[in-house]
C-alpha cells in the first residue's frame, strides 16, 4: 500500500513540474490526406489546427510568398512561430505546396516546375500530414507514427511543449516582415548554458552578451517550455531542472498559449496568448512576460550596432552612430555598420606626408573588443595617440590602465567604458580646424540724420570706383605678367624636353578647349583621369590624361620619363602625342583608341573575341612588352601590366597604354628597388619582399592577363559554381595537371595543342621565384610555336 501512495505521490509531482494544466497535444483531430495542396492566392493558402489557434501554409513576404506555421491573432494578424527554408527567396503567386501522391511534403516554387522538399529528413514516406493544435506540424506513415515534425527543426520560436535539444539553437529573423536568418543565435550549450550570440561567431565566453549561468560538469541538457509557461533547463540524465523564467501568474489557464522567440533585436522573450473561450481562432495581441536582458540597456546587446560604429541614446532610445571618419553603408540599414568616409592614403609618399594627411579625434568613455595587433606600455594617452598617428598601419587606439593598444579597421563590439580614451585617425579636410563657436555679430549702429546718410553714400561711391580701377589695373597688369612667363617657360620646356624628340609641346587652355574643359572622361588610371578631346579642329582625336600624383616625384623624374617614353615607337605601344608643362599641372597626350580595353572586351561581354583573334591579342601584348625590356635604348619596367591597361585600336590591335607607373632602368641596370607600385591580384610577390624588382615582375603580371585572355573571365571571381574557380590560376593549373583543359572553356570549340601551350606560358610566368620566369622574347617565341614549352612545376602561389 505505501509502494502505491510513493507512486501516486511521484506521478503528481511529476504532473506538476511539467505544466500538467495543458496536457501536449499530439492526437489530430483532422488530418490532411494525400493529394491535397496549397496556393498563395486561392482561398486554399493553409491547413488550420482543429482549435483554429493555428495555421501552416503561405504567408506573404516581401513581393512574394513564404511557407510557414503563424499562429492566428486578432483581426486575423499573424505571429509567425516556424519558417521552412528561410533563407530561400520568397515564391511567386503561381508556387503551390502538395503533399503529393507518393508521401512528399512538396513545395513547387514557380510555373516552371522548380521544387523543395519541406520534410527531406524524413525517414519514410508519409500516409498524412496534420496541423497540432500545440503548433507544431507533422508528418504520419500508416501506423499513425510521426515520422517528421517542425518542432524537430525550430527557427526563431519554441512553443509550448517544445524542447530546444542540446547543441540547438534558436536564429533571429533579419525584420518583423523578414523572416531570413538575423543577426543573433541562441545556442543550447552542452554544458547547460543557455547563451546568446551574434551570428558568425564561435562559442566562445568573449562573444557572448547574455548568458543563463547554468553551466554545469553534466552534460547533454535541453530547454523546455512547458505548457505553463515556464522555460526549463533539464538534464536529460539526472532530470534536474532549473528554470531560466519566473512563472507567469495565469498557470492554470487553459486559453493561454506560451511562446519564447528570440527577436529581431537580439532579446530572447516569452510571450503569452490568450484566447477568447468562445472564440479560440481569435486572441488577443501577445504580453511579454520575461525577457533575456530585462531592466538593461539594449545596447548591452553585442552587434545591435555594425562595424565601426556604437550604440548611443537619443531621448532614451537606443540608435546606432558612426565612429569618427566613418558614415553609413546604407543610412537604411544601419545594422550593416560603417565605412570610412575618405580615401586612406597609406605611407607611400613617406611617414611625413601621412602624417601631414591625418588628425587624431579623441573619444572619452569608449571600449572595444577586438584583439589589438599592438599592446604597449604607456604613461599618456598623448603618447597612444601620437603612436597611432605615426603608425601607418593604425587606424584607431584605446588607452586604458597605462597600456595603450592599436587597431586596424574595422572595429566591432564598441560601447561605453568609463575608465578608457579612443583615438581615431581621420583625413584632415580644409575645414577640420575651423572652430565649431559661432563668431559673435558686431553691435549695429543706427544712422538717423540725411546729412550723415549722404556722406555715407559718397564714401561708398568713391571706394567702389576706386576699387574697380585698381582691379582693372592689376588684372591688365597680371595678364602681361603671365604671358611673358608662358612664353618663357614654353620656350625653355621646349629646349629641354623636346631634344632630340617629336613631341609637341601644348598649353593647359589648348587641351582644356580640345577636351570641352574636360567634360568626356574616358577612364582613371593609377596616377590620373584621362579624357577623350579632339585637336586640330576636332580633325584629330586624343587622350589625355591630367596628372595628379606624378608631380610628387619631381621634375627630374618627369622629364627623364618623358624623354624615354617620347623615344618609344612600336606599333603594340600607344603612342604618346605630346605634353603639357603649365607650373604644376602635367598632362600627356596619347592617340585615342576607339575601341576600349581588353577589361571590356574580355569581361564586360560586348563583343567576346574568337579563339584567333585572342591568340593575336596575346601575342600583341607579349610583343609590346618585350619592345620596353629589350628593345628600348632604356629599359622600361611597366609596373602595371593589366587589361585596364592594354588598348584596343581600329583594327582591334592590342596597345599597351598608361606609363604612369613605369620605372625607367639604365642600359647597364637590370633590377631597381621602387615603392610599391601595380594593381592587386596583377603584382608579382617580389612587391611585396623588400628586394629589387626586375623586368620579370611584368612577366608574372603578363602571365595573369594570359589566363584571363585564354578564358575570359578574371583572375578572381566570387560567383563561380565551385570553390575552386575562385581563384583562376589555381583552378587552371588543376585542370591542366588532371588533363582536364576542357573545363576552363566551357564548351567553347578550341585548338586544344594551342590552347594547352598558352596556358603553360601563363603558368611558366606566374611562378614565384622571377629566375624561373621567362624572358618575353622567350615567351613570343612559344606562343609563336618556335620554341618547345616544357611542363611547368606548380607555382607556389597555387594552392593545390
Amino acid at each position: 500500500m505505501a509502494s502505491i501512495f510513493t507512486v501516486f505521490f511521484l506521478l503528481s509531482i511529476m504532473s506538476l513540474t511539467f505544466g500538467g494544466a495543458q496536457p501536449q497535444q499530439k492526437q489530430c483531430n483532422q488530418k490532411i490526406s494525400l493529394g491535397s495542396s496549397l496556393n498563395p492566392t486561392t482561398p486554399r493558402t493553409f491547413w488550420l489546427s482543429f482549435s483554429g489557434q493555428f495555421a501552416f501554409g503561405f504567408c506573404p513576404q516581401g513581393n512574394g510568398f513564404m511557407v510557414g506555421i503563424w499562429l492566428v491573432g486578432t483581426d486575423n494578424n499573424k505571429t509567425v512561430v516556424w519558417t521552412a527554408n528561410r533563407d530561400d527567396s520568397p515564391v511567386t503567386s503561381n508556387s503551390t505546396l502538395d503533399l503529393t501522391k507518393d508521401g512528399k511534403l512538396l513545395l513547387r516554387a514557380d510555373e516552371q516546375g522548380v521544387e523543395k522538399l519541406i520534410s527531406s529528413d524524413a525517414t519514410e514516406s508519409a500516409s498524412s500530414a496534420c496541423m497540432l493544435d500545440n503548433g507544431n506540424f507533422v508528418l504520419y506513415n500508416n501506423n499513425d507514427s510521426i515520422i517528421w515534425e517542425s518542432f524537430s527543426y525550430p527557427t526563431d520560436t519554441i512553443l509550448g511543449g517544445q524542447i530546444l535539444s542540446s547543441g540547438a539553437q534558436l536564429f533571429s529573423s533579419s525584420s518583423e516582415t523578414n523572416h531570413s536568418t538575423g543577426r543573433y543565435r541562441l545556442k543550447m550549450q552542452d554544458d547547460g548554458n543557455l547563451v546568446l550570440y551574434p551570428v558568425n561567431t564561435v562559442d566562445d565566453e568573449s562573444e557572448a552578451y547574455w548568458s543563463s549561468e547554468t553551466s554545469s560538469k553534466s552534460f547533454k541538457f535541453r530547454l523546455y517550455l512547458n505548457y505553463s509557461g515556464v522555460l526549463e533547463i533539464i538534464n536529460s540524465t539526472s532530470m534536474e531542472r532549473v528554470e531560466v523564467s519566473k512563472s507567469p501568474l495565469a498557470v492554470n489557464n487553459t486559453n493561454t498559449i506560451y511562446r519564447a522567440t528570440l527577436d529581431v533585436d537580439g532579446i530572447f522573450r516569452l510571450y503569452s496568448h490568450s484566447f477568447d473561450k468562445a472564440d479560440k481562432q481569435n486572441s488577443s495581441s501577445p504580453v511579454p512576460l520575461w525577457s533575456t536582458l530585462e531592466g538593461k540597456d539594449l545596447c548591452e546587446v553585442k552587434g545591435f550596432c555594425g562595424f565601426n560604429s556604437f550604440c548611443t541614446h537619443i531621448d532614451y532610445k537606443p540608435y546606432c552612430a558612426c565612429l569618427p571618419g566613418t558614415h553609413f553603408v546604407d543610412p537604411n540599414l544601419e545594422s550593416l555598420g560603417c565605412e570610412r568616409n575618405y580615401s586612406e592614403v597609406g605611407c607611400g609618399g613617406g611617414l611625413k606626408d601621412h602624417i601631414a594627411n591625418y588628425s587624431m579625434y579623441f573619444k572619452e568613455n569608449m571600449f572595444w573588443q577586438d584583439n589589438p595587433y599592438a599592446y604597449v606600455p604607456m604613461s599618456t594617452k598623448e603618447e597612444c595617440s601620437n603612436s597611432c598617428l605615426e603608425d601607418c598601419n593604425c587606424d584607431a587606439a584605446l588607452f586604458k590602465e597605462s597600456y595603450c593598444q592599436r587597431q586596424k579597421l574595422p572595429l566591432r563590439y564598441v560601447r561605453g567604458d568609463t575608465n578608457s580614451v579612443a583615438f581615431f585617425k581621420v583625413r584632415r579636410t580644409e575645414s577640420w580646424n575651423k572652430t565649431s563657436s559661432t563668431p559673435k555679430k558686431p553691435p549695429l549702429h543706427h544712422v538717423t540724420t540725411k546729412k550723415a546718410k549722404r556722406e555715407i553714400f559718397v564714401l561708398i561711391l568713391a571706394f567702389t570706383t576706386f576699387s574697380c580701377l585698381a582691379l582693372g589695373i592689376s588684372g591688365l597688369y597680371t595678364f602681361k605678367i603671365r604671358a611673358l612667363r608662358y612664353k618663357r617657360l614654353k620656350e625653355s620646356e621646349t629646349l629641354v624636353l623636346t631634344k632630340g624628340l617629336t613631341l609637341n609641346l601644348f598649353s593647359y587652355d589648348e587641351l582644356k578647349r580640345a577636351t570641352n574643359g574636360f567634360k568626356h572622361e574616358l577612364g582613371k588610371g593609377s596616377f590620373g583621369t584621362v579624357y577623350k578631346g579632339a585637336l586640330y579642329k576636332s580633325k584629330k582625336l586624343v587622350a589625355v590624361k591630367r596628372l595628379e600624383k606624378l608631380v610628387e616625384d619631381g621634375e627630374r623624374e618627369f622629364r627623364a620619363e618623358m624623354r624615354a617614353i617620347g623615344r618609344t615607337r612600336h606599333k603594340n605601344l600607344v603612342q604618346l602625342l605630346g605634353y603639357c608643362v603649365e607650373g604644376s599641372k602635367r598632362l600627356l597626350v596619347y592617340e585615342y583608341m576607339s575601341n576600349g580595353s581588353l577589361a571590356d572586351l574580355l569581361f564586360k561581354g560586348i563583343r567576346r573575341p574568337d579563339w584567333d583573334e585572342r591568340l593575336k591579342i596575346a601575342l600583341d601584348v607579349a610583343r609590346g612588352i618585350l619592345y620596353l625590356h629589350e628593345e628600348c635604348k632604356a629599359p622600361i619596367i611597366h609596373c602595371d601590366i593589366k587589361p585596364q591597361n592594354i588598348l584596343m585600336d581600329n583594327f582591334w590591335t592590342a596597345k599597351i597604354s598608361d606609363f604612369g607607373l613605369a620605372k625607367l632602368l639604365m642600359p647597364d641596370q637590370t633590377r631597381t628597388f621602387t615603392l610599391v607600385r601595380g594593381t592587386r591580384g596583377y603584382m608579382a610577390p617580389e612587391w611585396q619582399k623588400s628586394i629589387p624588382i626586375s623586368i620579370k615582375a611584368d612577366v608574372y603580371s603578363y602571365g595573369i592577363v594570359l589566363l584571363e585572355i585564354v578564358c575570359c573571365r578574371k583572375n578572381m571571381e566570387v560567383n563561380v559554381s565551385t570553390p575552386e574557380e575562385v581563384v583562376l590560376s589555381t583552378w587552371i593549373y588543376n585542370c591542366f595537371v588532371a588533363k582536364e583543359l576542357d573545363k576552363i572553356m566551357g564548351g567553347e570549340e578550341v585548338d586544344k595543342r594551342t590552347l594547352e601551350n598558352m596556358v603553360k606560358v601563363g603558368l611558366w610566368c606566374i611562378q614565384d621565384e622571377p629566375i624561373l620566369r621567362p624572358s618575353m622574347k622567350s615567351v613570343v617565341l612559344m606562343l609563336e610555336g618556335i620554341t618547345d614549352i616544357s611542363v611547368p612545376p606548380c607555382p607556389t602561389n597555387v594552392s593545390m
